[in-house]
């Protein structure tokens, strides 16, 4: 049923709105990171001053310098984990789009649904944003604890975040979000499969800004699948 449904989404891969929201998200993510960094920088430089005075060292001019240099470092370090999850936060906004397009060309039979609104979207991916940073600066401890398991924890909890979220946002649109929880608590292991598949290519550059949009077309196939079984 996953693989069926993954196939599928990839023989739509070509549709303008995948590219549409793939851009959206995309330029959305570096925007946000983009200001992330220009407010630390400003907090640094804020804080620091153009000269500050150290113990047995005496007055320096360098010391804004050296902390915004690190900051750039520790900032694309940092963006290399946040990339991935906040573009699939910002992708969820969009979702329904998405979900439309395969609904489109796989069930036209099916009713039109009234577009989610633009702050309720908004709202639900400020919220899972804050779900996926969170989780995932935790996890940043993990990975050092036990190195070894450091791509299994990052495939398990990615997995889980992001098929939990696609699949609830895509049953909502059909079904409500109370019947989209139940499906949602009865098709567990089956999504939670479906997301850890969708969550291995994430450790791959520019392949893993891809992820979210295939992510969310083929969690409305599955969706789709298990409506009908049920």
């Amino acid at each position: 049923m996953i693989l069926d449904a993954f196939y599928k989404t990839l023989g739509q891969t070509g549709d303008p709105r995948f590219r549409r929201v793939l851009f959206l998200g995309v330029g959305l993510t570096i925007a946000l990171l983009i200001a992330a960094y220009a407010a630390f920088l400003f907090l640094i430089q804020w804080f620091t001053g153009a000269t500050v005075t150290l113990p047995y060292i005496g007055e320096v001019t360098w010391l804004d310098d050296l902390l915004s240099v690190g900051s750039l470092i520790f900032m694309l370090v940092l963006s290399m984990f946040l990339m991935v999850p906040v573009a699939s936060a910002i992708t969820s906004m969009f979702l329904d789009e998405v979900a439309q397009a395969v609904e489109d060309r796989h069930f036209p039979h099916l009713p039109t649904v009234t577009p989610t609104p633009l702050w309720a979207a908004l709202k639900d991916t400020v919220n899972f944003l804050g779900v996926l940073l969170g989780a995932n600066i935790l996890a940043l401890l993990l990975y050092v604890i036990f190195p070894p398991a450091a791509p299994f924890i990052f495939w398990g909890l990615n997995g889980f975040l992001l098929g939990r979220e696609y699949f609830t946002l895509a049953a909502a649109r059909r079904v409500g979000l109370a019947e989209a929880r139940k499906m949602r608590r009865k098709h567990m292991a089956t999504i939670w499969a479906a997301g850890t598949l969708m969550a291995l290519p994430l450790s791959l550059p520019l392949v893993n800004l891809v992820i979210p949009i295939l992510g969310a077309a083929t969690f409305t196939h599955l969706f789709h699948a298990l409506w009908r079984q049920g």
